[in-house]
């Protein structure tokens, strides 16, 4: 009995820590096993959350109830119709492959730009070449929103030195910012101010339909990523200038500012005007083609292509 009085203090600790532990495994989420050839998802130490969150596509988003959302089978089925683009000549479509490239190898992101007023019709054009992007299920995910007063594009400036100041300071880490270093950024965006246009672009991660029924996106950052592409090549054809921007922690706010619903979210951030009198790029060089190119299937060398100069 004494042995038995002893021991219990201990039996009790013993049970406590027991229960403890039951109580905190019954609390942690269950992870649900991965699929063959699923790609593992980033540990705590690798997740970036101002960036795989604010930037992750949502073509699987939480459906919730299944009676808001329109099944995309049950849209009308579409005709097909005829397609014959001009076909050119063998030297007519090299010799258009060498302008296009020679063009859009004098593209550089400008952060230095000019005040002088651009043509709206300019942009309207511009952003319609964006629209001609393929898209998935052709959903055209897209919306481009266009800022030309001065008063919304402080606000949309202070907005973004307020968080890109923290994103320097704290987020990004002592790499990043080192590596940033040699191009001469920081969080000081002098542009958003100067430039005549700042054209934000959002992907839509669902689509909303006039009778308040939501529409899947399928693959809507991919689809909004190229459309994007196609626009700065349609900016560089009309010779004006942007700097490509991804201003991290900022898009919740900017939407609010600029009235965008709660379905769409910012991609990309694009000052446009002509590059100012005394604009400056850094000094950097393109990969040539044999460091981008794997030829497949054929023994021939890549021959007499001109060696590139670079992309930032």
């Amino acid at each position: 009995m004494a042995l038995l009085s002893e021991l219990t203090p201990i039996l009790a600790l013993v049970l406590c820590v027991v229960a403890g532990f039951l109580f905190l495994k019954s609390r942690t989420p269950e992870t649900s096993p991965r699929v063959a050839g699923q790609t593992k998802g980033p540990t705590k130490k690798e997740f970036r959350p101002w960036v795989d969150q604010d930037l992750q596509d949502d073509t699987e988003i939480t459906r919730g109830d299944d009676d808001e959302w329109v099944e995309n089978n049950k849209e009308e089925e579409l005709a097909h119709v005829p397609y014959s683009p001009q076909r050119y000549s063998e030297e007519t479509m090299l010799q258009r492959s060498k302008d296009f490239y020679s063009l859009m190898n004098q593209r550089r992101s400008v952060r230095f730009i000019s005040p002088e007023p651009v043509p709206q019709e300019v942009i309207d054009r511009v952003i319609l070449t964006a629209g001609t992007a393929p898209s998935g299920a052709h959903t055209e995910p897209w919306t481009f929103v266009v800022v030309s007063d001065l008063d919304t594009k402080h606000k949309i400036r202070l907005i973004v030195e307020e968080e890109e100041e923290v994103n320097y300071r704290q987020r990004m880490g002592d790499k990043w910012v080192h590596d940033l270093a040699r191009l001469r950024t920081n969080w000081i965006k002098e542009y958003l101010d100067v430039a005549p246009y700042l054209i934000l672009i959002f992907k839509q991660t669902y689509g909303i339909l006039p009778n308040g029924k939501k529409k899947t996106h399928y693959y809507n950052e991919i689809s909004v990523s190229i459309s994007c592409g196609i626009l700065l090549a349609a900016l560089q054809n009309v010779g004006l200038v942007t700097v490509t921007t991804t201003p991290l922690n900022c898009g919740p706010q900017l939407r609010l500012l600029l009235k965008r619903p709660v379905n769409e979210k910012l991609l990309m951030l694009l000052p446009v005007g002509y590059p100012a009198a005394d604009a400056t790029v850094p000094d950097l060089k393109r990969k040539n083609l044999e460091e981008i190119l794997v030829a497949t299937g054929t023994n021939q060398r890549i021959q007499n292509v001109e060696k590139c100069s670079n992309v930032f």
